[in-house]
């Protein structure tokens, strides 16, 4: 049985793929016309070629038509674009023009991505469509609808997807910075494992308090505003003492983008009364509540 998707859905998935190979390319061609990257850059190509492949991910998401795809494409569009700017600007000199060509492609389709993920109406109504589930019966295989749950906001999953990518951000910084241990750093290497850790405990931590973010738990939400602070207080320092200037900005400033969205995602859901005790569900609200009316027979 194959399953009717409207034509926006399936142009989306095509423009996704799309992304996801001229991404890959302009990575490639980066690498290519390189001069001066050496280990750093060998790093973050592999990162950033690893991350094409969320595109897929994404699909996949959008495909079933889950509700989380949205911002899961938001988030990734957005960390797409810092990842490809901090590989195609070189360390000295001017970027290649293949590589400003590249970058300015994936650009427009990230964005043409995010518009069709938000502003799409057929888009919107297919992720938020009822689930089908196959079910057996005395009937045999057949699908029917899943009992409707009461879908999770938006900016809430939002912010769930910003924190995840916390620790990957962080590791691939702490991956770089393994280069100066290389070099005969030797003393170096405890700052290096110390961060390394501290990653692991902060992706254990995000996904421990993202489980009662959704609850709409307010304790959820103030812990993890400390988070992102803590990470912003610990990643940013030791990008500038062990990668300089340069990985300050190459590997702190996508994580300053990642905090940022994480934290207008749990302002604004604080804001439409998410953690508001006893408040209704956004779904909950919409049903109509009937209204007693006077019997008028005598």
């Amino acid at each position: 049985m194959t399953e009717s998707r409207p034509a926006a859905v399936r142009v989306l998935a095509l423009l996704l793929a799309v992304t996801a190979l001229a991404t890959a390319s302009v990575e490639w061609l980066n690498w290519y016309y390189a001069e001066d990257g050496g280990y750093p850059l060998f790093v973050r190509t592999a990162w950033a070629l690893l991350r094409s492949l969320l595109f897929l991910v994404l699909i996949f998401h959008l495909w079933r038509g889950r509700h989380g795809a949205a911002p899961f494409g938001l988030i990734l569009a957005v960390t797409t674009l810092f990842a490809l700017a901090r590989l195609v600007v070189p360390r000295h000199g001017s970027p290649a023009v293949p590589g400003i060509i590249g970058f300015g492609v994936v650009t427009v389709l990230c964005l043409t991505v995010v518009l069709l993920l938000y502003r799409s109406a057929s888009v919107q109504e297919y992720l938020s469509r009822p689930k089908l589930r196959w079910w057996i019966s005395r009937d045999g295989l057949t699908r029917k609808e899943m009992p409707s749950r009461p879908q999770v906001p938006g900016w809430v999953l939002t912010t769930r997807v910003a924190v995840f990518s916390y620790s990957a951000l962080m590791l691939v910084a702490c991956v770089v910075s393994i280069g100066r241990v290389f070099e005969g750093e030797v003393t170096l290497l405890p700052v290096v494992v110390g961060w390394f850790v501290f990653a692991l405990v902060v992706s254990y931590a995000a996904l421990f308090l993202s489980i009662f973010l959704v609850k709409g738990k307010a304790w959820a939400r103030w812990l993890l505003v400390l988070l992102t602070l803590l990470v912003l207080l610990m990643h940013l320092p030791l990008c500038m003492l062990m990668l300089g200037v340069d990985g300050l900005v190459r590997d702190g400033g996508p994580l300053v983008v990642a905090a940022l969205l994480a934290l207008w995602g749990l302002w604004r859901a604080g804001r439409n009364g998410h953690f508001t005790p006893g408040a209704a569900h956004p779904a909950e609200a919409d049903t109509p509540t009937p209204t007693p009316t006077a019997d008028t027979r005598h």
